[in-house]
């Protein structure tokens, strides 16, 4: 049986970790990467999402980059602008385990099939920015700021046909509240797409986690409710466990 994954998202703004707010970034800081990363290695996390969101990386800062990646001890998912195969040639040269993209999968699709035939799909995530407005699922790009012209439906089945190893699944309009991930959208997605989903936007409780599985969610990402509450990782873990959900058992007291 596939265990599930515990993720947490990181977003850099160019110069500190940033809280999201329904993808405002907020000038609310979240602290230094390397220090909340030492701290995610100390409590169990499973995986770890960095996003950089400043949109001034064309050309990748490979010093900045390995000083992230040489201090974590699990799997690291980069994204955030990255528009090239050169630009994920450098990210995985400089540690990086898997690659999530975003907004040029509208503007080039054909970068799933390249990135993919390459690296191996297992390696390439897409990441999907959803609304829900009158009633339907809408997808976003570039920060969740400019609303496609794509069906949600249509733009997983290409993605996964075109070679995704995964599906990151972001709720814009829950994002940063913590009052729980948009169900309807996880049990939608799973339903449509035969490769893991990760439930995104929204966390704020181990229950949100539960829930989400219970919607079909094969990993579930969170920022705010660990970089504000104090909720963990391991926490989470023994939570889901009680629940009988297949998680990765270390169970570090923190």
């Amino acid at each position: 049986m596939l265990k599930v994954r515990i993720i947490t998202t990181m977003l850099w703004n160019g110069s500190t970790l940033v809280k999201g707010n329904k993808f405002e970034n907020e000038k609310r800081a979240a602290g230094s990467p390397l220090t909340t990363i030492n701290i995610y290695n100390s409590r169990d996390v499973d995986e770890i999402f960095f996003f950089d969101i400043s949109r001034n990386n064309k050309i990748i800062d490979r010093d900045f980059i390995l000083s992230i990646t040489d201090c974590v001890s699990v799997p690291i998912t980069i994204g955030g602008g990255i528009e090239t195969i050169s630009q994920m040639d450098d990210l995985f040269a400089c540690g990086a385990d898997k690659i999530a993209i975003n907004s040029i999968v509208f503007k080039e699709p054909n970068i799933i099939n390249e990135a993919s035939k390459r690296f191996g799909s297992q390696a390439i995530t897409i990441s999907i920015d959803v609304k829900k407005i009158n009633g339907k699922y809408v997808c976003y790009y570039n920060l969740g700021k400019i609303s496609s012209e794509k069906e949600l439906k249509d733009l997983l089945i290409e993605c996964v046909d075109r070679g995704a190893g995964e599906i990151v699944i972001n709720c814009i309009d829950n994002d940063g509240l913590m009052k729980g991930y948009d169900n309807e959208l996880i049990k939608l997605t799973s339903s449509l797409v035969n490769v893991p989903i990760i439930a995104s936007g929204g966390a704020g409780n181990y229950e949100h986690f539960y829930e989400a599985y219970k919607n079909g969610a094969d990993a579930f990402a969170a920022a705010s409710m660990y970089h504000f509450t104090e909720h963990t990782p391991a926490k989470a873990k023994k939570y889901l466990s009680k629940k009988e959900v297949p998680i990765r058992e270390n169970f570090i007291i923190d």
